[in-house]
C-alpha cells in the first residue's frame, strides 16, 4: 500500500536521512519515534505527497489519509459536516439534497419540478454510495471526537484550531484510506476521545503510521516501531510492539557499547604495536597492515547513539509592573448565532497563577487570544496595567512569522536583542549553524514550539498566556517546560489538557468556561483537566 525505496531527505544543506527503504502493508500499525527535529514530520509530509523527496522513490497504492499537525485544508466557507462527509463523496450530495428540498417548496412550478428531478437523481446517487449508513457512521465518529451538531453545522472559518484539527481527524477516520498518517492525533482531544481513538486504531484493518508523545496510545496500538535516528540519518525498524521495542532498543544500545569498548581496545593494541614496528624498516610493511586492520575494525562498528540534546528552558525574569498588570471586564464572544461565552471578568495580579478549564469549544483559546490582543471581544474590554509585558504562546504557533527565518523571528521578539544574543539563546534551544537561517515555515511542530518558547524567553514578559505549551514535545522537552513553569515568578494564565503542566504551575485560581465562574484552585478541579 505504501513502499519507500532508497529515500533521502534534506532540509537545506542538512541531511535528515538517506538510503531509507520500508513498506507499510495492510495491518501494519507503526509508531514513528525520534527526538524533536529528527525529521518525523518532514518524513510524513513526504510520504503523504505534500513535499518531494530529495532522492528515492515512493509508491502509493490506494488512498492516503494524512493528518498534519497544523491542518488548514478545506474551503473556509464549507460546513464542518460537509467536510467530513466529502471524504466519501457524500457531503456535496447532502448539501444538494437539502437545497433541492427547499426549492421543491417554490411557488414557481418550473423551479419546483426541476428541484424534484434533481432531488431524485441525488438521492439515487446517495443510496448507491450507502449514504444513510455512512452518514450515521460519520456522526458517531464526530460525536466520539467531541464534535456536537452545533460545531458540525458551522463553516470551517468560524472554528478554532483545535476544532479544525478534530474535523480533519474525523474526516480521515471516516474515509476509505488504505493507509493513515497521523501526526500527533491526540492533540486537542479530551480524555474520553483519546480512549475512544485508541480503541478505533486497535481495531483498524488498514495500515497506519502515527507520531505521538502519548505513550499509552503508542503502547496499545502499534505492532511495529520505526526509530528515526538523527545521529545516523537512518530508520531502525523494530517488528514488535512498543514495550518489546523499548527493551530491545535498550539491549541494542548495551550491545553496541560493549562491542565498541572491545573493538576500540583491540584497535588501540594494534596501533601501539604498529607504532613499535614502524620504528624498524624491516617491519614497516607489517606496521602498515596493523594500522589498516585497526582502521577497518573501527569503521565496521555500529554507532552508539549519543544522548539526545534537550532545549534548556527557563522563562524570563519578569519586567517590573504594577499590582494588576492585566484586567478583563465583561468579555463575550459569538460566531453568528453561536454564543461562545459571555460576561467573563478576570484580573491578573502580579505573579498570580490561573488555569482556564472548559470543554473543547468552550472558548479557552479564544479568551487567551483576546487577552493577548489578537482578537477583539464582542463586548467588554481588556485593560493593560502599568508595565504590562505579555508573552503569548499560541497552540497553533500564530506568533511565528512563517515567511521569516528562525533568527529573524527571534530578533523581532525583543527590540533590544542583538543578533549575537539571539543566536546564543537559539543555541540553547537547539537551533545552531544553518538552522537559524531556515524559514520558520519548514519547521516541525516540535521545532516551532521551541522557537515560540525561545521568543518568550527573550521578551521580558511579566504575564505569560500559555495555550497547550506541552503539545508536540518529546518527554525530555516536556520536563523542561514543567520545570520552567514551576520556577517562573511572573503571572501565568494556562490552558492545558496536561495534568503535569497544571501541577507544575501550582495555580491559585481557576476560571471555568463558558460560564466564566472563577474559584480558588483545589485538588477536586484536577480531575477536570484531562476532560476539559
Amino acid at each position: 500500500m505504501l513502499s519507500v525505496h532508497d529515500l533521502e531527505l534534506r532540509v537545506g544543506a542538512r541531511l535528515l536521512m538517506e538510503d531509507v527503504s520500508f513498506r507499510v502493508d495492510r495491518g501494519d500499525k507503526i509508531g514513528l519515534v525520534g527526538r524533536n527535529g529528527a525529521g518525523k514530520t518532514t518524513l510524513t509530509k513526504v510520504l503523504a505527497g505534500e513535499l518531494p523527496p530529495t532522492d528515492g522513490k515512493i509508491e502509493r497504492g490506494g488512498e492516503i489519509g494524512y493528518l498534519p499537525q497544523d491542518p488548514r485544508s478545506g474551503d473556509p466557507e464549507e460546513l464542518a459536516r460537509t467536510r467530513i462527509l466529502n471524504a466519501r463523496g457524500l457531503g456535496d450530495l447532502v448539501a444538494g439534497m437539502q437545497k433541492a428540498t427547499a426549492e421543491m417548496a417554490s411557488d414557481d412550478a418550473a423551479v419546483a419540478d426541476a428541484a424534484m428531478k434533481k432531488y431524485a437523481r441525488l438521492t439515487d446517487r446517495f443510496d448507491a454510495l450507502g449514504g444513510y449508513a455512512a452518514e450515521a457512521e460519520a456522526a458517531s465518529i464526530a460525536s466520539n471526537l467531541s464534535l456536537p451538531d452545533r460545531i458540525l453545522d458551522q463553516p470551517l472559518k468560524t472554528l478554532s484550531g483545535g476544532q479544525r484539527r478534530r474535523i480533519e481527524l474525523a474526516r480521515i477516520l471516516f474515509s476509505d484510506a488504505e493507509v493513515m498518517i497521523l501526526d500527533e492525533p491526540t492533540n486537542h482531544l479530551d480524555a474520553d476521545s483519546v480512549v475512544w481513538l485508541r480503541e478505533f486504531l486497535k481495531s483498524y484493518q488498514g495500515g497506519f503510521i502515527v507520531i505521538s508523545h502519548d505513550v499509552d496510545l503508542v503502547g496499545e496500538t502499534v505492532n511495529k516501531v520505526f526509530y528515526l535516528d538523527a545521529n545516523r540519518q537512518v530508520i531502525d525498524v523494530y517488528n514488535m510492539g512498543w514495550k518489546h521495542y523499548l527493551r530491545q532498543r535498550e539491549a541494542d544500545e548495551e550491545r553496541r557499547k560493549k562491542e565498541r569498548v572491545n573493538v576500540e581496545k583491540k584497535a588501540t593494541q594494534l596501533q601501539l604495536q604498529a607504532a613499535r614496528f614502524g620504528a624498524k624498516a624491516s617491519k614497516a610493511a607489517a606496521a602498515h597492515q596493523m594500522v589498516a586492520r585497526a582502521e577497518k575494525m573501527l569503521s565496521g562498528l555500529e554507532e552508539v547513539r549519543t544522548v539526545d540534546r534537550v532545549a534548556k528552558l527557563r522563562f524570563p525574569e519578569p519586567a517590573p509592573c504594577g499590582r494588576t498588570p492585566l484586567t478583563a471586564n465583561n468579555l463575550s464572544k459569538s460566531y453568528g448565532s453561536l454564543e461562545i461565552f459571555t460576561a467573563v471578568d478576570l484580573a491578573i495580579d502580579r505573579g498570580s497563577k490561573v488555569v482556564v478549564l472548559g470543554l473543547n469549544g468552550a472558548g479557552k483559546t479564544t479568551l487567551l487570544r483576546m487577552l493577548a490582543g489578537v482578537d477583539e471581544p464582542d463586548t467588554g474590554e481588556v485593560v493593560p496595567g502599568h508595565g504590562l509585558r505579555i508573552g503569548y504562546y499560541a497552540q497553533e504557533h500564530e506568533t511565528i512569522d512563517v515567511k521569516r527565518s528562525v533568527l529573524e523571528n527571534m530578533v523581532s521578539a525583543s527590540p533590544n536583542l542583538t543578533e549575537t544574543e539571539a543566536r546564543r539563546v537559539l543555541g540553547s534551544f537547539l537551533f545552531t549553524g544553518d538552522d537559524t537561517a531556515k524559514p520558520a515555515g519548514v519547521l516541525s511542530g516540535g521545532e516551532k514550539t521551541r522557537l515560540a518558547l525561545a521568543m518568550i524567553v527573550v521578551s521580558g514578559a511579566n504575564v505569560l498566556l500559555l495555550d497547550e505549551p506541552t503539545n508536540n514535545l518529546d518527554p525530555a522537552s516536556r520536563e523542561e517546560i514543567l520545570g520552567a513553569l514551576a520556577g517562573y515568578t511572573g503571572a501565568v494564565v494556562l490552558v492545558s489538557h496536561d495534568e503535569g503542566a497544571v501541577e507544575a504551575l501550582n495555580p491559585e485560581r481557576v476560571l471555568i468556561l463558558p460560564d466564566g465562574v472563577e474559584d480558588h484552585w483545589n485538588k477536586d478541579y484536577a480531575d477536570l483537566i484531562a476532560l476539559a
